[in-house]
């Protein structure tokens, strides 16, 4: 059986002053604090929120 792609995401920067869109974004992603790591299978629609809020966050290739 094949397993996802996935990607680790950490948020880098903080949310104050951000559009509320762009928060919005990160708390629909699953982020709560600073410097916190989730690992989620790579779709277009998560890649799609990244680049909306990829000022904010470091993506690392977690691989299969």
């Amino acid at each position: 059986m094949a397993k996802n792609k996935t990607v680790q995401i950490t948020q880098v920067r903080s949310l104050i002053g951000t559009p509320p869109k762009h928060r919005l974004t990160m708390e629909a992603l699953g982020f709560r604090r600073m410097h916190q790591t989730l690992e989620k299978n790579d779709t277009p629609q998560l890649r799609g929120m990244l680049h909306q809020v990829r000022h904010l966050v470091r993506v690392k290739e977690a691989g299969e």
